[in-house]
């Protein structure tokens, strides 16, 4: 860009010379010869008239040069620096970095056209912004897809569940209590510690697939709508007191945050099946030691319950399977139906049950979202 317009203020400067040479030289000749003739041949004057003839190259040359540099700075000024700051804000642009120089002065056009470019880059800004935000909303949009997904996936199981539940609870539950009783009728008649060992054992196992059976039922089984308020920690002060004579929580510390008054539209019975299955859940994931916090609060429009451990957490690999059926880490222990059942339950009244673990490592925190009475 200088170059260019260091030959311009060139090509300029040696038109202007030229023109003052071409304007003055007709004059200045007849006047030299004037006074050539006039003075005599080895006087003063023809002297000066030589040097004078003379200097007239070096004048002129030295003209050429003043002309040119100030031409030079001239146009550098007015054009040689708007169209550097022009070419700038177009590499900006090019590398989409929108945060141009301000408008410099450079004459209407240049002007016009660096406004132009900052009205661009603006309008760049604003289309990277709501780029952005509807970036973020679909990334929102494909998180609550993908939850709504694994709920219509878990929904799907459970509902081929309550199907074969209600085939398989009625054909198993009867023999299972002919068992039962004729295990109790065993039991008072056996006479060796053996005997009364493996019939222990026999009615522990036949308990468990009762258990089993039970929860099947609770998933297949439709629940009709009726829905009232419920005082929410009243309820689980209750439910902790059931739960706390048995041998899972004798070493469990349980403490309460619950707001008084606080009412829910729910049902009193399925919400103390749910609240009891967390407590249990909660002290057999920290092997019966530790402590539970279940606390209760309001946020808009739904009642929060929420039942928070000091074990280990969930595991990535374990969390997305949690409320799946028969699902269970307990090794043997479970049988997979206590979270899928809190799960079925807490949806059949409206509500929500949702996981996650504490910040910090801090065990894990079941929450059930029930709207607010």
């Amino acid at each position: 860009m200088k170059w260019r317009i260091a030959s311009v203020a060139f090509l300029l400067g040696s038109l202007s010379t030229g023109l003052t040479w071409l304007t003055l030289q007709p004059p200045l000749i007849q006047l030299m010869d004037v006074a050539r003739r006039l003075a005599p041949p080895e006087s003063l004057e023809a002297e000066v008239l030589a040097r004078v003839k003379g200097f007239l190259p070096f004048a002129l040359a030295l003209d050429l040069g003043v002309l040119g540099v100030l031409v030079f700075f001239i146009l550098d000024f007015t054009v040689g620096r708007p169209l550097r700051a022009t070419e700038s804000a177009v590499e900006q642009l090019g590398r989409l970095e929108l945060d141009l120089p301000p408008v410099s002065r450079g004459g209407p056009l240049l002007s016009r056209i660096q406004s132009a470019l900052h009205r661009m880059a603006e309008a760049l800004r604003q289309e990277q912004a709501l780029t952005r935000s509807q970036l973020e909303a679909l990334r929102q949009a494909n998180a609550r897809l993908a939850r709504a997904q694994t709920e219509l996936v878990s929904a799907e199981r459970l509902a081929t569940v309550g199907k074969l539940a209600a085939g398989v609870a009625h054909e198993v539950g009867n023999p299972l209590a002919g068992i039962l009783g004729y295990l109790s009728l065993a039991r008072m008649k056996a006479t060796t510690p053996e005997l009364k060992e493996y019939l222990e054992r026999i009615d522990h196992e036949v308990h468990r697939i009762d258990g089993i059976v039970r929860g099947l039922l609770d998933l297949g089984r439709p629940r009709p709508a009726t829905l009232a308020p419920v005082d929410v920690g009243q309820v689980a002060e209750t439910c902790v007191r059931l739960v706390r004579a048995g041998s899972e929580l004798s070493q469990v510390e349980v403490d309460f945050a619950l707001e008084p008054g606080l009412l829910a539209r729910a049902e009193a019975g399925p919400l103390s099946q749910i609240i009891i299955n967390l407590v249990l859940n909660a002290a057999q994931a920290m092997g019966g030691q530790g402590g539970v916090r279940v606390s209760t609060r309001r946020e808009g429009g739904e009642v929060r319950l929420e039942v928070e451990d000091t074990g280990p957490g969930i595991s990535p690999e374990v969390m997305p399977r949690l409320f799946e059926p028969f699902f269970t880490t307990k090794e043997g222990k479970g049988t997979g139906l206590g979270l899928a059942v809190s799960l079925h339950l807490t949806q059949s009244m409206g509500g929500r049950l949702t996981v996650e673990n504490v910040p910090g490592g801090g065990g894990a925190r079941f929450i059930v979202h029930l709207p607010a009475a």
